[in-house]
């Protein structure tokens, strides 16, 4: 799970900074400056959780077979599809809707940091 996770994050931070680059580049005409907001907190979190991911790796490494940690590293992929997946496609198609979806995915991150820190507070 370790690679696993490893590959997750660094491949989630490509797409984070092609999203931000695509975002500053081609979007920035396209979009009313409020939905560029939306966008780029999309990126943002995208980008954080790419870097969770790769934290999951090290802390799996850390120790091996632990189901909290493998939970953590889901839930941020979760999270990451759904929050900042659901702010890509509001802000690009302007369907509000989608908002209904994204603290589904702020849930899911929130629940990924709990299962890595109850798992980092035992012994």
């Amino acid at each position: 799970m370790e690679r696993v996770f490893l590959a997750l994050g660094a491949i989630s931070a490509f797409i984070a900074v092609s999203a931000g680059a695509f975002g500053a580049h081609g979007l920035k005409t396209r979009l009313s400056p409020d939905m560029l907001v939306i966008f780029e907190t999309g990126v943002r979190y995208h980008m954080y959780h790419a870097f969770a991911l790769i934290a999951v790796a090290w802390a799996y490494a850390r120790w091996p077979n632990s189901s909290l940690i493998v939970w953590s590293g889901w839930l941020f992929v979760i999270g990451t599809v759904l929050f900042s997946g659901s702010l890509y496609i509001l802000s690009i198609s302007g369907l509000r809707w989608l908002g209904a979806i994204t603290p589904l995915g702020g849930l899911a991150f929130l629940a990924g940091w709990f299962c890595l820190a109850w798992r980092a507070m035992q012994r």
